[in-house]
C-alpha cells in the first residue's frame, strides 16, 4: 500500500497489492479543486462514493462532456470504460472516493487533457 498527498487529496493507493488491479481511496477535503482530465485505453475504473458527494465529468473528443453525481446518500458504482476521459470535483468537504481500477498504475496508459478542454462547467448551483 502506498500513501500520496497533494493539494487535491490524500490517497491510499494499491490497498490490496496482491490483486491484478488496484483498490484506491481518495479523501478530498477541498471543494474548490477539480481533478481532471485523463483517460485510459486499457483500464476500466469503478468508482463509489463512501462519504459526501462528487460531481464526476465523463467526456470524449467526439461527444464532449456530461456529468454524473455520486453520493453516500444514493450509493452506486459508476463504471468508467476505456477511452472515456474522466475527472471529479468534491461537493462536500471530507468526501471519500473508493475506486477499483482493473490494472496496476501504468503511466503509458494515461492520456491527459487540461481542465476546460471540453468546454465544461464545473460549478454547481447551491440549493
Amino acid at each position: 500500500m502506498n500513501y500520496n498527498e497533494d493539494d487535491r487529496a490524500q490517497r491510499l493507493l494499491d490497498v490490496f497489492d496482491f490483486l491484478d488491479g488496484q483498490v484506491n481511496v481518495s479523501y478530498v477535503n477541498n471543494t474548490s479543486h477539480i481533478v481532471a482530465w485523463h483517460k485510459h485505453n486499457l483500464q476500466s475504473d469503478y468508482w463509489v462514493c463512501l462519504k459526501g458527494s462528487f460531481k464526476v465529468g465523463l467526456a470524449t473528443e467526439e461527444d464532449g462532456c456530461r456529468f454524473e453525481y455520486l453520493s453516500d446518500k444514493n450509493p452506486r458504482v459508476l463504471e468508467i470504460t476505456p477511452g472515456i476521459y474522466h475527472g471529479y470535483k468534491a461537493l462536500e468537504p471530507g468526501s471519500i472516493l473508493l475506486y477499483y481500477v482493473t490494472r496496476k498504475y501504468d503511466i503509458e496508459d494515461e492520456i491527459r487533457r487540461p481542465i476546460g478542454h471540453f468546454g465544461e462547467q464545473w460549478e454547481t448551483e447551491n440549493k
